[in-house]
């Protein structure tokens, strides 16, 4: 059988003080998030499939060329879905439409203005993003958890200098836990360019100049200390 500790209740000799301590840190991105959408749509549905998985592979080629500046890459819905006749009788196909999904994260945000253009300058393709974000165990969640203990800390002594006191004992700390603000912020999609030079050659697309969106963490905690008796003569 376990026992709790003893609680420590207030009293004139020993009285309690309770604050709050908070934190806001901005500091920059650690991860920047894209999702690119490749679509194929054709009468026949053996060449709707080979031209999406053509497409695929390309989009797949271009990222993992990013090597070390890539931390995930992922493949998520595929889906391949008939269209038929809206008129005759029968279940008549008009088309097949395919749509594959890919998500990846980098984290060298150098080459991120370059792959998205090369990306959305592919056929039939599509970029959302990026999505800025923190790592879930970025040092700076810890640096704001410390931050904010230490305005409890100095809040508390505070109150307690403003009664002639001073502070004698930790009672108890408790995290209010810590939030990003904004975390994946979209960006407006890029979607299929192609740029065409003089006599008929395809150029390529300028890459896109792109400055990273700071991140805003929150930490909150509560704190109640212990004092000597306040001098209320005064």
């Amino acid at each position: 059988m376990t026992t709790e500790p003893a609680r420590t209740y207030p009293t004139p000799e020993t009285p309690h003080v309770g604050v709050r301590g908070e934190a806001t840190l901005e500091v920059e991105p650690e991860l920047a998030r894209i999702a690119v959408t490749v679509s194929a749509r054709g009468t026949d549905r053996r060449a709707t499939l080979e031209d999406l998985t053509r497409r695929n592979a390309q989009v797949l080629d271009l990222v993992k060329g990013c090597a070390d500046a890539v931390e995930k890459l992922e493949t998520g819905a595929f889906v391949i879905t008939p269209e038929l006749r809206e008129r005759g009788r029968g279940e008549r196909v008009r088309a097949y439409h395919g749509s594959v999904r890919v998500g990846a994260a980098l984290t060298d945000f150098t080459v991120l203005g370059e792959l998205t253009t090369r990306l959305a300058d592919l056929e039939l393709t599509r970029v959302d993003g990026p999505w800025w974000s923190l790592r879930p165990d970025s040092p700076a969640y810890g640096e704001a958890r410390r931050q904010a203990v230490r305005d409890a800390v100095q809040r508390a002594r505070e109150y307690a200098e403003a009664l002639g006191a001073r502070l004698v004992a930790l009672v108890e700390l408790a995290d209010e836990g810590v939030q990003q603000s904004a975390p994946f912020r979209a960006r407006p999609a890029m979607r299929t360019a192609a740029f065409a030079a003089p006599g008929g050659a395809q150029e390529t697309a300028p890459a896109l100049d792109m400055e990273p969106e700071r991140q805003s963490v929150y930490a909150q905690v509560t704190a109640h200390f212990t004092m000597t008796a306040p001098d209320l003569s005064a």
